[in-house]
């Protein structure tokens, strides 16, 4: 295989408020830097349609969805979720829920697909919090087992902070398995005690957190023998990092990533990756960190048709 399939909208990045702590051009500035370096193309390009609110509303309260994109949720909802609601962010929550869904039927054509947003993991079956409106994860997790598209479903999470809305949200199903890694000193400050938790210490720098992933992930993924993987690719667990309290390099994001998707790979599991949280005053830099996992995915992809 030597084609990784990508998924991007340009309604991902909207207008936003000056210096609002979410990085919301981050998703235009990514899909810039993977142009540049020959990693997205037009071939390899895939642009996803509205969302059914249907398929929404299988995985998230409709009293919830319909408040949220009527504009009618509380102030203090807003505020919980922390960012400011318009039309435009309507559309682009949802586009990108739409997004990952996409990502997940080409990751099931080509084996991976990876998307240029998603990883809205705090999202919560009825309400949103820490800038996640809809769980996306969890919603196309939820659609691909009652679908029928997969058995068993494996959610590696390896943002810095808990997927503590995925665990609660896919908790109920049978076919869906949730692991995260996550700083133990980071939000949420009361953990999610559904799912596989795995705390790393803060502070933790490349060798002893890689560490740590190598001895879980290919237990877990012979323990529970998933035929699909959803994978988490959040940066900020990176030393710069705004709101982390890890400290891993570029390189150790890099071999994370790789190790990762290789892992699915070598079993011939189906992965659909998101780039989850990243957060920093520059959102170029923000932006760079994350086309590390689509670099270090489209290199892993040239090196195995090398073999």
């Amino acid at each position: 295989m030597s084609f990784l399939p990508l998924v991007y909208h340009a309604h991902y990045s909207i207008p936003f408020p000056a210096g609002h702590r979410f990085p919301m051009q981050k998703f235009a500035l990514l899909e810039e830097e993977l142009r540049r370096v020959g990693v997205l193309t037009d071939k390899n390009l895939f642009s996803p349609s509205p969302l059914s609110l249907n398929t929404l509303m299988r995985a998230h309260d409709p009293e919830y969805v319909q408040g949220f994109v009527r504009g009618n949720l509380s102030d203090k909802a807003m505020r919980k979720i922390g960012l400011p609601w318009s039309d435009w962010l309507v559309e682009r929550t949802l586009r990108a829920v739409s997004g990952t869904l996409l990502t997940v039927d080409l990751a099931l054509e080509y084996g991976i697909a990876a998307h240029l947003a998603g990883g809205t993991h705090h999202a919560h079956k009825d309400y949103g919090t820490g800038f996640c409106i809809f769980n996306d994860q969890a919603v196309a997790a939820i659609h691909l087992v009652e679908s029928g598209k997969a058995k068993k479903v494996l959610v590696l999470d390896c943002d810095v902070h808990q997927g503590d809305g995925t665990a609660a949200m896919c908790a109920s199903y049978d076919a869906i398995e949730t692991a995260s890694w996550h700083c133990e000193e980071n939000y949420p400050a009361i953990k999610q005690e559904a799912g596989i938790n795995i705390q790393i210490p803060k502070g933790a720098e490349d060798a002893e957190y890689l560490a740590i992933l190598k001895a879980d992930i290919p237990r877990l993924l012979d323990e529970i023998s998933p035929d699909f993987v959803f994978y988490d690719a959040g940066v900020d667990v990176h030393k710069d990092d705004r709101l982390g309290f890890l400290n891993l390099t570029d390189e150790g994001i890099w071999q994370r990533d790789q190790y990762v998707i290789d892992e699915c790979q070598k079993r011939n599991i189906a992965i659909a990756c998101v780039i989850g949280g990243g957060y920093d005053k520059d959102q170029t830099k923000v932006a760079w960190r994350h086309s590390i996992l689509h670099k270090a995915a489209n290199a892993l992809i040239k090196e195995n048709d090398m073999l």
